[in-house]
């Protein structure tokens, strides 16, 4: 079975029910993975979590149905949890589905890959498979999401609140469902006693705001400002700021503005950008740097960046204990490449 971001909650609950396995893909990582946490959520036993890495099933392709077939160390409920970089976990994929017995779930959420993907097109078929793409969210859409977070937290949210969180978390879902988390503990809520958030509950909880949030090392790098870079690497090094939580940040950035080139055309860029503010698809605050970056970022070259945020990703995840210099050296190459570009532009 197939589905999309917008397709997605509706088929949920009975692919919890009825499938085995579970690829979630496309270009919205943040999306993707809030997608698989709540579907784990939705297991009717989802029991003990046994996390792989798409680089350890690549060496080892039996391993998953090993471990799928296993039991827990309880003998409780067991499900599957693996994170990959494109088709990684293909080859463990299907050997996997040729195994015998009764299997524990399995959910791979791929960076990189698509619904076109070799791993796709070995689930799409099947009738225990559900292969769920998703695409950078419009600013309604995660509006939308981060209410019913609230609703099902306990915690009722304002339309102008629930927008406020969704632009901090620069629109990614995993952030949003993290900051309403934290309302429902410090407002004591809960879906039998709701109470109602508002803005002085969410400073008093809140990870994201002017001072410490993503948006300035984001804009730093991907405009090519090298001389506000250096402080807000500092910054990034003082509040100790999860590099790969930084490097998510900037690859929501870069999905956004590829969303937008794909979009522009041969219209003029100031009047699509001030189109899409109008729209509220791009924040009023955003729209001088999403203007500036869209020129310094053709497609073609955005189609690189992309490629080496992943590959940047990636080196984070193989390297934790070398994250924070492998992070400043590679904001520091794409933020000089930018400048490049602007440099090219002016003259």
């Amino acid at each position: 079975m197939k589905a999309t971001g917008k397709t997605f909650a509706r088929t949920a609950h009975e692919a919890a029910r009825s499938y085995r396995v579970f690829f979630f893909c496309g270009p919205d990582e943040g999306g993707a993975w809030d997608a698989a946490m709540s579907l784990v959520a939705l297991l009717p036993e989802a029991g003990e979590r046994v996390e792989l890495s798409g680089a350890e099933l690549k060496r080892d392709p039996v391993r998953l149905g090993d471990e799928a077939r296993s039991t827990s160390l309880f003998g409780t409920a067991r499900h599957i949890l693996v994170r990959a970089q494109g088709d990684e976990a293909h080859d463990a994929l299907a050997n996997h589905l040729g195994g015998e017995g009764e299997p524990c779930p399995v959910l791979v959420v791929a960076s990189g890959a698509t619904d076109k993907s070799r791993t796709a097109r070995l689930l799409e078929p099947r009738a225990d498979a559900l292969v769920a793409m998703f695409h950078p969210p419009e600013v309604g859409d995660v509006v939308g999401a981060v209410r019913a977070m609230g609703d099902a937290a306990g915690v009722r949210l304002s339309g102008d609140l629930a927008d406020r969180i969704a632009r901090a978390c620069l629109l990614d879902l995993r952030l949003a469902r993290s900051e309403v988390d934290k309302l429902a503990l410090y407002l004591d809520a809960s879906p039998a006693s709701p109470r109602a958030a508002d803005a002085a509950a969410l400073e008093a909880v809140s990870a994201v705001s002017e001072e410490d949030s993503l948006a300035p090392v984001v804009a730093a790098v991907l405009s090519g400002d090298r001389g506000r870079l250096a402080g807000e690497l500092a910054r990034v090094r003082e509040l100790s700021l999860n590099p790969v939580g930084v490097l998510l940040a900037l690859e929501r950035r870069a999905a956004q503005l590829a969303q937008l080139a794909a979009r522009l055309g041969r219209t003029n860029l100031r009047q699509f950008v001030s189109a899409e503010k109008n729209a509220r698809r791009i924040f009023w605050r955003d729209e001088r740097e999403i203007e500036l970056q869209l020129a310094i970022w053709k497609p073609e070259r955005l189609s690189r960046l992309v490629e080496r945020l992943t590959a940047l990703h990636r080196a984070l995840m193989a390297n934790s204990q070398a994250a924070e210099i492998l992070l400043v050296q590679g904001l520091t190459e794409i933020a000089r490449e930018a400048a490049s570009g602007a440099a090219r532009r002016q003259g």
